[in-house]
């Protein structure tokens, strides 16, 4: 499958598994990721996002969103829309 870099984490916050992540491509519910960065490289489906607390759709490049992750990530991993 074709992979995209559409943006890299800026934050996570460990405690609730969510990561801030800044776009440059657009990112939408049910659209599945990969985020890669040091140790880590795994996929997942994006269930839930957010900007400024308030649960949105679709998010543009230049958005940073908050979305929920399975698994732990790092500041600067990449994130990858696949397919």
């Amino acid at each position: 499958m074709a992979e995209k870099e559409i943006g890299r984490v800026t934050n996570y916050f460990s405690q609730i598994g969510v990561a801030v992540i800044q776009l440059t491509g657009p990112l939408q519910l049910e659209d599945e990721v990969r985020i890669k960065g040091g140790t880590r490289d795994f996929q997942q489906r994006v269930e839930s996002m957010q900007v400024e607390h308030q649960p949105i759709d679709k998010a543009e490049a230049g958005q940073e969103v908050a979305v929920k992750l399975d698994q732990k990530a790092r500041p600067n991993d990449r994130v990858y829309k696949v397919g």
